[in-house]
């Protein structure tokens, strides 16, 4: 492993983190030093886990007091995270993939013209020393690697490509302070409301271990669904005519939500391509559908022909006797 330095941008410093960011820490350990990046001050609790995953300096912006709200465009983290890659001379940086740190990435590596990988599932180092990262393309179908020939890397790590390790030894984890210069934006927020999401406990749905997806043959009733996914600690989802029916509101697809969980499972879901592309590269695929000819089966790994609402409640009973067992 080279002398490299790995910046890590933090989305959430002030309350606990979630899994995605903890992988990604783990990621970046194999590849050198890490160094955490972050807009706002890190909670105790934050620090606490930073320390268990071996990070031992973070880097958090001082901002002018003007931009407000402001501060949390896509636009002003870009510029603070390329601010921190020339500060502590950085080699990488690591991204969780989602909506705004995938803007987020793009506009850092314009920044500083850098290569870019969205999406990646394995980041290693290559025989010559360089940054190569593995990802799936084409809605799943190739699995492809992107060797990064750039000075720095920037790249975005989807959600439950690595399993998330502390350290031997935990570290001491202490805040440096950098100022930034931040360039006036042609936007400016005016009102930020943080809303908190009551979704009976589960995961959020693009970071899940577990996803639980309803389609079509729910015939708009959910109930055996979230009952199931309830029972596995799953997050839930819908196929995209699901939600322009109104059923539900959250769609996995190529234009909606992609997951990437340890389990999949489609109760009611044809397979339709569009779906497919945003739920292909799940480790464990698991389908249920009364159509012994539904597409979904071809890339399934385990297959139930029957009705969801006879099967799921009957397999929830289940996996809750094993539990209480």
């Amino acid at each position: 492993m080279t002398n490299r330095t790995v910046l890590v941008l933090l989305d959430t410093p002030a309350t606990a983190l979630r899994s995605p960011a903890l992988e990604i820490l783990t990621l970046a350990r194999s590849l050198g030093r890490v160094e955490a990046v972050v807009t706002e001050a890190p909670s105790v609790q934050t620090l606490a886990q930073l320390g268990s995953h071996g990070v031992e300096l973070v880097r958090q912006a001082e901002l002018p007091p003007t931009l407000g709200e402001s501060a949390h465009l896509s636009t002003t983290v870009a510029q603070v995270l390329a601010a921190a890659v020339r500060a502590a001379d950085a080699d990488a940086v690591l991204l969780t993939s989602n909506f705004v740190t995938k803007e987020i990435a793009a506009r850092v590596a314009h920044d500083l013209d850098a290569g870019l990988v969205v999406d990646a599932a394995t980041l290693v180092e290559g025989p010559d020393g360089r940054l190569v990262a593995g990802k799936r393309v084409l809605a799943g179908s190739w699995d492809t690697e992107c060797e990064i020939t750039t000075d720095v890397s920037v790249v975005t790590v989807r959600s439950n490509a690595v399993v998330p390790t502390t350290v031997d030894q935990p570290v001491e984890t202490t805040v440096e302070g950098f100022a930034v210069d931040v360039a006036a934006g042609a936007v400016t927020v005016v009102e930020r409301t943080v809303s908190e999401i009551d979704d009976a406990g589960r995961p959020e749905l693009a970071e899940a271990g577990s996803v639980v997806v309803g389609g079509r043959g729910t015939d708009g009733d959910f109930g055996p669904v979230e009952e199931f996914a309830s029972s596995i600690g799953a997050a839930v989802g819908a196929t995209r005519d699901v939600v322009f029916e109104g059923w539900f509101d959250q769609f996995v697809g190529q234009t909606g939500v992609t997951v990437t969980p340890r389990l999949y499972v489609g109760a009611g879901v044809s397979g339709a391509p569009h779906h497919r592309g945003g739920m292909q590269a799940s480790q464990v695929v698991v389908a249920v559908n009364n159509d012994p000819e539904c597409p979904l089966f071809e890339i399934a790994d385990f297959a139930v022909v029957g009705d969801l609402a006879d099967v799921l409640p009957q397999a929830a009973a289940a996996i809750r006797a094993h539990k209480e067992s």
